[in-house]
Parts: structure tokens; C-alpha cells; sequence
């Protein structure tokens, strides 16, 4: 490799850095549409149309990287929203080699909605992190644009990232029947909304115990479990619930106990809410 070439490769990661670090700086313009999961009616999906205001002009951009089968998540998401707008909508469906498509992060950038479809947060994530394509979603949602997503694509949304593994089971089960320190699996995500860690099918699931481990390994940091066909609309710091069920909230955790037999812990007190559609909160 010549020297010329590794100075003008380190200069392009240290500007893509620094641009990263500007994005975040900012408050951003737009709104996240944090889905979580399960069904969703077309009423859910006309308020996040509702809130992205499209014009004549914009178009729709769905992300299926979390998806096994993401041709299938990307029909099923353009059948319903076929009845409910007239706008474009079109699939970007990156890889570790179109990662750096010019083309391609320019039309993410550019798009009014983005949509992060559902299945395994993990897998998006590898390829998003340290990626333009991360730098794309986050300079959409500074300038306006709304980033949606449901159950992979809602976890993605946070800065610390729920994968759904346990570190001390290897046996994966969609509903923790425990609560210990230094067993749930948390890795970078998007970082849209900070401070924060969401947990997704929350009530349909029972996952309580999995946002209480989350919030003894992050004590200062807002849980908040979103049940199924419901989605929490985030403005800068203010939230407001839609949807068919509910969001539980949980915070505040005092006189937090780790103990070294199997990783047991005890918290003194925390502050719990319920929230039902139409209702609202800050963060």
C-alpha cells in the first residue's frame, strides 16, 4: 500500500468521524416512529404518514437488512402502504459491498420516511455500524426526516442496543425468566435516541425481566417497553404514545445490589409508568 494511498484512506475516516460527531451534535429536525411490532393497522400507519407531511415529491425508503427474508419484509410493508400514499416507495437493501455506494446513501439521505423493517437488530447492525450508511439515516433525521421502525428496527433506534441474547444462557428464549447482572447482551446501535433503551412486543411477551437487567446495567438510562400494533413518536425529548395498546416505562432505579452467586442483584426502588395512546411524557 503506498503512503499516498493510507494518508487519503486515514483523512476520509477521520472527515467521516468528524462529520458524525457534527450530526449528533445538533438537535435534529425530525421524528423517530418507534414501532413495537406485531400487527400493523392502517391507522397506525396513516399517523406515521401524518407526521412525516410528504409532499408530491418525496419518497419512502425501506431498510430489510434485519430481515432473514427482507424482499418479503419490503412487499408486505409497500402492499399497505400502497393503499395509504401515493408516494414512492423503494428498497435499499445494503451489504458490506454496497455499503460505500455514493448513489445509494445519497437517496437514503434524501428520502422524507425511512422504514427499518423487523427481525434481527444484530444483523442490521453489522452492517450499518461505521458505515455512510449510518452517517446517511443520521444527517435524514437532522433535516427533517422521519426514521421509523418496528421490533428489530425499534431496538436499533438506541445508542445501547438490546440484541435479545443472554450472556450467561446460550440458549436464546424471547422471554427472560431471570433477572442478573452482566447477563443481557447490549452492542452499539443507531444512537437516534440517547439515554434511552427500548424493548420491543413488550407486554405480548412478558419482558419485563429484560428491561429491568438492561436498566441495572444502565441506571441513568430511561426503559421503555413498547407493546405490540403501538409505537412511541419521538420529538427531541418528548414523547407521545399511538397505537393499539400500551408503553411501560421504567426509571429511576435506587439502592441497585449485585451479587456474585449466580449473578443475582436487588434494586431498593424504581419509578414506573403505563402510557395509553394519546398520552405523553418526557425523556
Amino acid at each position: 500500500m503506498s503512503k499516498s494511498f493510507f494518508l487519503s484512506k486515514t483523512y476520509f475516516i477521520i472527515g467521516l468521524v468528524l462529520s458524525f460527531a457534527s450530526i449528533q451534535a445538533q438537535s435534529p429536525k425530525g421524528k423517530l416512529f418507534i414501532i413495537g411490532g406485531g400487527n400493523r393497522s392502517d391507522t397506525l400507519m396513516t399517523h406515521l404518514l401524518s407526521i412525516s407531511k410528504l409532499q408530491a415529491k418525496d419518497y419512502i425508503v425501506v431498510l430489510p437488512m434485519s430481515s432473514e427474508e427482507p424482499d418479503s419484509a419490503f412487499i408486505y410493508f409497500k402492499d399497505q402502504m400502497k393503499r395509504l400514499t401515493s408516494n414512492p416507495i423503494v428498497m435499499l437493501n445494503f451489504d458490506k459491498k454496497t455499503a460505500n455506494n455514493q448513489k445509494w446513501t445519497d437517496s437514503l439521505r434524501n428520502a422524507k420516511l425511512i422504514f427499518i423493517s423487523g427481525g434481527d437488530q444484530t444483523r442490521f447492525m453489522n452492517v450499518v455500524k461505521n458505515t455512510p450508511i449510518k452517517t446517511a439515516i443520521h444527517q435524514a433525521y437532522q433535516n427533517g426526516s422521519t426514521i421509523s421502525g418496528t421490533s428489530a428496527g425499534a431496538a436499533v433506534m438506541c445508542e445501547n442496543m438490546i440484541t435479545g441474547n443472554q450472556k450467561l444462557d446460550s440458549i436464546y428464549s424471547a422471554t427472560f425468566d431471570n433477572i442478573r447482572h452482566n447477563n443481557l447482551e447490549i452492542t452499539e446501535g443507531l444512537g437516534l435516541i440517547k439515554d434511552v433503551i427500548i424493548d420491543q412486543h413488550f407486554l405480548k411477551r412478558s419482558r419485563y425481566n429484560r428491561l429491568l437487567s438492561a436498566l441495572v446495567e444502565f441506571p441513568t438510562h430511561v426503559g421503555i417497553g413498547i407493546d405490540e400494533s403501538t409505537a412511541i413518536i419521538v420529538r427531541n425529548k418528548n414523547i407521545e404514545i399511538t397505537g393499539e395498546s400500551e408503553v411501560i416505562v421504567v426509571k429511576k432505579p435506587k439502592g441497585i445490589q449485585k451479587f456474585d452467586k449466580n449473578n443475582l442483584i436487588s434494586i431498593e426502588s424504581l419509578e414506573m409508568s403505563i402510557y395509553k395512546s394519546g398520552q405523553k411524557f418526557k425523556i
